[in-house]
């Protein structure tokens, strides 16, 4: 399966359960181990759980063997790592305390002190 058609059915499988604020970040050129991350937000541990849960079952239905889930246990951020695509499913908790966006975002445009 390529990337972008993965990063779809990612997406449409968040939003079939009703992930809020799904984000897509284009990581390549700034870490070896993905090339994209998705960040999406549940409204509870529970809700948390079951996202994750929707999403593994979609992406193995379309024959993708994840590479590994983590955080199960807590449900308070799960991470499905897909190799070119990472999910993340965290509590709105969780995801205001890691901040991932702002660690994997668009870099900041830096000025440049030049001579004029």
């Amino acid at each position: 399966m390529q990337t972008n058609q993965l990063k779809t059915l990612v997406v449409d499988a968040l939003d079939d359960m009703k992930a809020q604020n799904i984000t897509v970040l284009d990581v390549r050129g700034r870490t070896s181990v993905t090339d994209f991350m998705i960040i999406a937000t549940g409204t509870s541990s529970r809700h948390v759980a079951a996202v994750a849960s929707n999403v593994e079952e979609k992406i193995k239905k379309s024959g993708v063997t994840p590479n590994g889930t983590e955080g199960r246990s807590s449900s308070d951020w799960v991470l499905i790592d897909l190799f070119d695509v990472i999910v993340h499913i965290m509590t709105d908790q969780a995801r205001h305390f890691y901040d991932l966006e702002r660690l994997w975002g668009e870099p900041e445009p830096q000025e440049h002190k030049g001579d004029a």
